[in-house]
């Protein structure tokens, strides 16, 4: 155990930690400004926005000795013995000069810029800098160029922190940013012919502590503080990222990483991050409707109210004979729990089966260890593991469809779930023997069309629960947006029809989960922002 001590409070340090000036201030509950300097990327002391007094303290003597000059927090190393001023004349001075003169070289055009109300030069000027602008000495051009598909550099406004250099070179490995010219000329550019084009290329505006970078998706689009921010889980692929969802009045307009050191770090691969338009498209199913005798031998679709839905769903069920529910991977834990419980309520012989798992190419590994999967459902263990324990059998899709040709179903329960297209004519036709035929979609779809009664779906920003991603980590998170009018989000309705008091509860029901599977019990003293490792009590 070491000591540090950082504004005459003594912190202490754990023996296998490595903290630097930055961090060990933010143990002590203070901010020390900084642009170039991540976490997760090498040091180069560059903006000198993070300049402190150091010094150290003789074991032996208890005398505190200071450097002469300043040092950069990001630089020095918290070991035992240091001592680090990140308040005090000298210091707040410097930080001031620093950051007049980054307002020398920046164009002051936050009306427009996207950065604006989330920019660490507006805010840092106001807290750190100085009392007024004492000068201008360039006139800015507002020069733009693209650097890739989905990122554009806004010339005059970056202060050279080089992040998002040091990030292609360090995490995506591509290397396609440099810095080009020198002093006072240099500037963030691309090879020649090599512009910005890799799947992790989102993370750099991110990265930009200013607004120099822009993501062409989000540009002009809504300005920050007009958003409100949700913990949530991207459901593109089955790594489960942790993500922020940035949302106004119900329409989401982009999707930012969340650090979570057991997941993604702090990053996020563009699939995920683009990959949520299916969420506004007209496309949409937004009327639930069941079909209806209108004359010996004929059906037709008729719209079904939501308030009668439960009851005719019901009714038609406990008609039907035997019943089998296909849980969609993309349901959360306890979506998929309530619809298990539902339909073994009423048959507890019903077969329990595991929708489509959508695999595309090969895993996407990066220098950093982030990897984009193949497998693009982002709870397939949960679901496996609830038809696992409930189910009696571990039943595939291709499985299911199987057997279809050779048992017959009274009822069959589909929940689909996908972004894209996932059943094909050929394999619809397999269920065209079934007397009821329930399907949960947010897209029109061969089976769709055969279904008797055609239940509109929720995305996953819609839903509340919990994933499991492809390392067994369990996360939870509420819903972003509320679904379009005419959608009942898929545990609301479960609930309603096992007629459970209330409203339905993502928590609540976990808790219940935790206690009845033991695969889950990890998460039964509560799930933290970061998830919880399911594994955990396999290995005790």
């Amino acid at each position: 155990m070491s000591i540090v001590i950082v504004n005459g409070q003594e912190i202490e340090v754990g023996d296998d930690e490595q903290l630097n000036g930055i961090e060990i201030a933010e143990r002590a509950g203070l901010e020390v400004p900084h642009y170039c300097w991540h976490p997760g990327m090498s040091v180069v002391a560059s903006c000198r926005m993070c300049l402190v007094e150091t010094g150290r303290k003789n074991p032996e003597t208890g005398e505190i000795q200071m450097m002469p000059k300043l040092s950069p927090a990001c630089q020095t190393p918290a070991t035992d013995g240091s001592v680090f001023v990140t308040n005090s004349e000298k210091v707040k001075q410097a930080r001031a000069m620093v950051e007049e003169d980054l307002l020398i070289r920046h164009p002051i055009d936050c009306p427009i810029c996207d950065k604006a109300g989330e920019c660490r030069l507006q805010d840092y000027h106001f807290e750190h800098g100085q009392g007024e602008r004492r000068a201008d000495l360039k006139p800015f051009t507002s020069r733009r160029r693209p650097l890739g598909e989905t990122v554009t550099l806004f010339v005059d406004r970056c202060v050279m922190c080089t992040r998002c250099v040091r990030f292609c070179r360090e995490i995506s490995g591509t290397s396609e940013l440099m810095v080009a010219n020198r002093g006072a000329h240099e500037e963030i550019d691309v090879f020649p012919g090599f512009p910005l084009n890799n799947k992790m290329s989102g993370n750099v505006v991110d990265l930009c502590p200013v607004g120099a970078l822009g993501d062409k998706d989000f540009l002009y689009s809504q300005r920050v503080w007009f958003m409100q921010t949700h913990d949530h889980v991207c459901d593109g692929c089955s790594t489960g990222c942790s993500i922020h969802v940035d949302e106004n009045q119900d329409h989401v307009y982009r999707i930012r990483p969340r650090e979570n050191p057991e997941v993604n770090e702090w990053w996020m691969c563009d699939d995920g991050r683009y990959g949520w338009k299916h969420v506004h498209s007209p496309e949409r199913l937004t009327e639930p409707m069941r079909q209806i005798a209108a004359e010996p031998g004929k059906l037709q679709p008729a719209r079904l109210e939501w308030s009668q839905a439960p009851d005719a769903i019901d009714g038609a069920l406990r008609k039907a004979g035997r019943l089998a529910a296909v849980l969609s991977p993309h349901l959360t834990v306890e979506e998929a729990y309530l619809l298990a419980k539902y339909v073994r309520s009423i048959d507890p012989q019903a077969v329990l089966a595991v929708g489509p798992v959508v695999q595309v190419g090969e895993p996407e590994k990066y220098p950093n260890g982030f990897t984009i999967q193949a497998e693009k459902c982002p709870n397939r263990r949960g679901v496996e593991t609830i038809v696992n324990r409930l189910g009696g059998e571990l039943l595939g899709w291709d499985d299911f469809v199987a057997r279809l040709e050779k048992e017959t179903f009274g009822g069959v329960w589909v929940s689909g779930g996908y972004p894209s297209a996932w059943i094909d004519e050929a394999t619809a036709a397999k269920f065209a023997n079934v007397k009821t035929l329930i399907v949960q979609d947010m897209f029109r779809s061969p089976l769709w069309e055969k279904a008797h009664f055609q239940l509109p779906g929720a995305a996953s920003v819609e839903r509340e629960g919990s994933y499991v991603n492809h390392h067994q980590r369990l996360q939870s998170f509420g819903w972003a947006i509320r679904p379009p009018a005419g959608v009942m989000v898929e545990g609301r309705l479960y609930w309603r029809l096992l007629q459970r008091p209330g409203m339905y509860n993502g928590a609540q029901l976990m808790g219940e989960i935790a206690r009845e599977i033991v695969d889950f019990a990890a998460a039964a003293p509560g799930v933290p922002p970061n998830g919880v490792d399911l594994r955990v009590n396999q290995l005790a």
